[in-house]
């Protein structure tokens, strides 16, 4: 397992759809965001999953990074938004190999794969919580996610569904 689980926003937002936050301790210890991901989750405007990360905050489900995030002066990371930029730096800060990186967003996916950095996206999150026992349903929690409009292609959700045991 991964001593340093970094989150970006798509999942936290997409596993506070289905209350898939409360999973996280048990998948990971802890989960670290870094502050950019913070202020995109948690803008103050009542977005979706705000109620739910603000609390998991509190309970230190979710854990803000409060140091400087240095980047290597040999890395280059292309252009990406804020909060994928700053999960890739932290990975790389703590080492690739130290770090796993929950992100959805495809450009910031291959850029951390590049880096060496093992990632995971929401659905795959959802198939650990069907394997580990955490959720009867894989497929239960796809369908809570497809009613909004939070979307995950539907290649992704089979091999998550593949891997949960559940086709």
């Amino acid at each position: 397992m991964a001593r340093y689980v970094i989150s970006d926003a798509s999942p936290l937002i997409g596993l506070a759809i289905v209350d898939g936050l409360a999973w996280l301790p048990a998948l990971f210890a802890e989960v670290w965001i870094p502050p950019s991901v913070q202020r995109e989750v948690l803008p103050g405007l009542s977005a979706r999953g705000e109620p739910e990360i603000t609390a998991a905050i509190k309970r230190k489900v979710l854990r803000v990074w409060k140091k400087t995030i240095p980047l290597p002066p040999e890395v280059e990371i292309p252009e990406l938004d804020e909060g994928e930029t700053d999960c890739i730096r932290l990975a790389l800060s703590v080492g690739a190999a130290n770090a796993l990186i929950l992100m959805d967003e495809r450009a910031g996916r291959a850029i951390a794969m590049e880096h060496g950095i093992p990632i995971a996206g929401s659905a795959a999150v959802i198939s650990l919580a069907k394997r580990r026992g955490l959720i009867a349903s894989a497929k239960a929690q796809f369908e809570r996610l497809h009613a909004t409009d939070f979307r995950i292609s539907a290649a992704v959700i089979q091999a998550a569904l593949r891997t949960a045991g559940e086709l």
